[in-house]
């Protein structure tokens, strides 16, 4: 990235989410907004929001070649997300994972939520073979 880029993300209130880190959540933290979701999601294209039972979620499903790949990834992001203090749902099945982010705390989404689906995303095209 040049500097001109760097500035002007910065200038536009655009960062990059993997190079956050996750804050302490208090139960009256607030949730993202729906313009500051509308800014974040563009970041993270492969994830969803799911609302089960009526707690906004980011969801995306991992597909991988057998069940022991799909659980060393499960293992990766339980090691990010102990690294980050922040914690996810997580479903492992043969050639997949399910991976769903929202703050407990709050019954919703933080930014917190985002800055760990993008560093999963990160995880997953580092275990990707070179295309």
């Amino acid at each position: 990235m040049t500097l001109e880029q760097d500035v002007s993300k910065k200038s536009s209130g655009v960062t990059d989410l993997t190079q956050e880190e996750c804050v302490a959540c208090r139960r009256d933290a607030p949730k993202v907004s729906e313009s500051e979701a509308s800014q974040l999601k563009p970041q993270i294209p492969d994830w969803v929001l799911v609302s089960p039972d009526g707690v906004p979620r980011l969801e995306r499903e991992f597909r991988f070649a057998d069940f022991s790949q799909a659980l060393a990834f499960t293992v990766k992001v339980g090691e990010l997300a102990e690294g980050e203090g922040h914690h996810p749902a997580l479903l492992t099945e043969w050639g997949r994972v399910t991976v769903s982010w929202w703050t407990h705390k709050i019954r919703g989404l933080h930014r917190n939520d985002f800055i760990m689906a993008s560093k999963t995303d990160l995880l997953f095209q580092g275990l990707r073979p070179a295309e």
